[in-house]
């Protein structure tokens, strides 16, 4: 959506096929029940922003979302149930980066100033060195002088929440372009860079939908979005690309395919017609490998948690304690009577069956917030981001000529992310309409 947005906007013609019913892909609203009836919106995953998302929040201002009503916006902050943990003072709330990063680890409930020091002394150190380091480096690496509570509070949770692999596995390379841009980076859209934006309603209407409903309002005569649209078929064509569908078969002199890797390599390598190039790209996205995500929904009657976001701990039994979040649905959304008592718990990195997963994740939430919780849906994305590992090689955005890649897994610096999925979307757009001009 990011991709026809900007394409309509620089003057293009657009149709749009999306291959299921809801728009969004991997950020999308799911509808169920409350343990009463009552019908409740929820989501294929619960995902959080920051204020240094810049491309994302500037397009969703263009396509006229108030963001202020759209999402509830926290300083920095990754409190326990207990209370401790990183949190900016309500003194420093507003502060720019990094003096309000720098004031939540000044005032760290539970820190040592050891571990304060020691924290500040890594930061300066990564942006004296311009946020760079070998590419082999893993984050466990680039951390090992850090103290263990700052791995496990801070290091460890943002690591797994933004490239969702343990710190003993991810790109540190990666990793230090998110702090650069988190930390020490600029804010768009009135938000300190590392504001934490959690979605106030459903991530269909979040952008999605607002998307769409531009689209056709501002350019009516030349958009199209086509619901429950697969395609199926690709050929090169002498005067662009004949894609075909059920019910469909047609040429586009552009074609922007805005799929996740998987797909776009089964379906474009299997219509590639000895085309070097595409055969190319689909090879290098071939290699991507995948981690998934869980959200695991519960209700507890009446149920409110200390803060809207709260991280939680590991335990000694890993396997025990598989979530690093729990978002409070009730306080984000207090106006949704069916929201109330709604709780999402995030497992970053995850593995097991969704049955197990689920029965661990409730049995943690009982010990951890003590509450007696009652299962709503849980949602396995096995394949929800590319595996962000050190010296990863990722495909690029030109496929074949006339035909672009837009996704969150390709070559950029970011990791699987909403920005990181927005930005190669315009970034697709202006290539195409490159070729146009």
């Amino acid at each position: 959506m990011a991709a026809a947005v900007e394409a309509a906007s620089l003057g293009l013609d657009v149709t749009v096929f999306e291959a299921t019913r809801t728009l969004g892909g991997r950020a999308r609203a799911l509808s169920t029940e409350k343990p009463d009836g009552t019908p409740i919106t929820l989501d294929n995953g619960q995902h959080i922003l920051i204020g240094a998302y810049s491309e994302t929040l500037a397009l969703m201002q263009r396509v006229g979302l108030p963001l202020p009503q759209v999402m509830m916006a926290l300083p920095l902050s990754l409190p326990y149930p207990d209370g401790t943990g990183l949190q900016t003072p309500a003194w420093a709330s507003g502060w720019p980066a990094p003096l309000d990063a720098l004031a939540a680890i000044a005032t760290a409930r539970g820190w040592s100033w050891g571990d304060r020091l020691a924290l500040i002394r890594a930061s300066v150190a990564w942006r004296l060195a311009g946020f760079t380091c070998a590419p082999s480096l893993t984050v466990e690496k680039l951390c090992e002088s850090l103290p263990e509570r700052v791995m496990q509070e801070l290091i460890d949770p943002l690591c797994v929440s933004a490239l969702n692999l343990p710190s003993s596995h991810a790109s540190a390379v990666v990793f230090l372009n998110v702090m650069r841009d988190a930390l020490f980076g600029r804010g768009a859209a009135g938000f300190s860079a590392s504001s934490l934006l959690l979605p106030r309603t459903d991530l269909s209407s979040l952008f999605p939908q607002a998307a769409a409903h531009w689209l056709q309002s501002h350019h009516p005569a030349t958009s199209r979005i086509h619901l429950g649209a697969r395609i199926t078929g690709l050929q090169a064509q002498a005067d662009g690309w004949r894609l075909r569908g059920e019910g469909m078969d047609a040429t586009f002199d552009r074609v922007i395919w805005a799929t996740p890797p998987g797909v776009a390599v089964q379906t474009l390598l299997g219509h590639a017609d000895d085309n070097d190039a595409l055969a190319s790209w689909g090879l290098q996205a071939h290699g991507l490998g995948f981690t998934a995500i869980t959200t695991v929904y519960a209700f507890a009657p009446g149920a409110r948690l200390p803060a809207p976001m709260l991280a939680l701990r590991a335990e000694p039994d890993a396997h025990a304690a598989p979530a690093q979040f729990v978002f409070d649905r009730g306080q984000l959304n207090p106006g949704d009577a069916a929201a109330q008592g709604v709780l999402a718990f995030v497992v970053s990195a995850s593995s097991g069956e969704r049955d197990d997963l689920q029965a661990r994740v409730l049995q943690q939430g009982s010990r951890q917030l003590g509450l007696a919780l009652q299962p709503l849906l849980t949602v396995v994305e096995k394949r929800a981001t590319f595996a962000c590992t050190p010296g990863l090689e990722r495909p690029g955005p030109v496929m074949a000529p006339g035909l672009y890649a837009a996704g969150d897994y390709v070559q950029g610096p970011y990791p699987a992310t909403l920005e990181s999925a927005v930005r190669h979307g315009l970034a697709a757009a202006r290539l195409a309409a490159q070729l146009h001009g």
